[in-house]
């Protein structure tokens, strides 16, 4: 092999630095959508990427080191004799293996990009925070009100509702298999079903006029924890 062929695949090889660069920059892109969904505590997958960033950036310093290397072997090489370039690789071998050695996996944290996650996840956690906080003031406002104002006793079944379904038409609310079941059954006999809440003048309840009602639903089973610990 001549030192022009070294060169050749040393060029070669530099494109994979443009490559790994690109994938730590994905990384911390990924990371930074984890970090707005829930906070880096509670998901082992922010520190899984961080792990993978490092992986890059050692990976980064490796190939560098390489190419030093190289250049340095066979920078003593020309001026010597051509069979000398037969020995090239065991040199290479052997000082990249003593340069590795002398490394420190914790000087990988001080990596441009390694540094950039770590900020741009430190950033996004803060936001994700606060608006997770609102939200969460809120639903308990919800809450709140819902626990006021609805009674959690499915009408048709007559004990606490597991899975409330709220009637867009109407607002009563019913289990989710004691109402389907009812509407199901009417139409099976092809007639309307009437909302079996006392007194409502809805006289026709369709699948399509029911939604999941999550607020009550947390709302019931805040209260079933409750009397648990009683």
């Amino acid at each position: 092999m001549s030192l022009t062929a070294v060169d050749g695949i040393l060029s070669s090889l530099k494109s994979c630095l443009t490559e790994i660069g690109t994938g730590m920059d994905i990384v911390t892109d990924v990371a930074m959508d984890l970090a707005e969904v829930q906070d880096e505590e509670m998901n082992p997958g922010i520190s899984e990427l961080e792990a993978l960033v490092l992986d890059f950036a050692k990976l980064e310093r490796e190939i560098n080191y390489f190419f030093d290397v190289v250049k340095q072997a066979t920078a003593e090489v020309t001026p010597q004799q051509p069979d000398a370039i037969f020995g090239l690789s065991a040199r290479v071998k052997e000082q990249l293996a003593e340069r590795i050695a002398q490394l420190s996996d914790a000087d990988l944290h001080n990596h441009q990009k390694v540094a950039a996650f770590k900020e741009s996840v430190k950033n996004s956690l803060p936001q994700a925070n606060q608006e997770s906080a609102g939200n969460m003031e809120e639903l308990d406002e919800d809450i709140a009100v819902t626990q006021s104002q609805v009674n959690f006793t499915c009408p048709l079944t007559q004990v606490a509702m597991v899975n409330p379904m709220k009637n867009k038409k109407c607002s009563h609310h019913y289990d989710e298999e004691a109402i389907l079941s009812l509407i199901r059954k009417r139409h099976s006999q092809k007639k309307m079903c009437r909302c079996p809440v006392v007194g409502c003048g809805n006289t026709d309840v369709k699948e399509s006029d029911l939604v999941p009602d999550q607020i009550l639903r947390r709302a019931i089973q805040n209260k079933s924890r409750e009397s648990n610990k009683r």
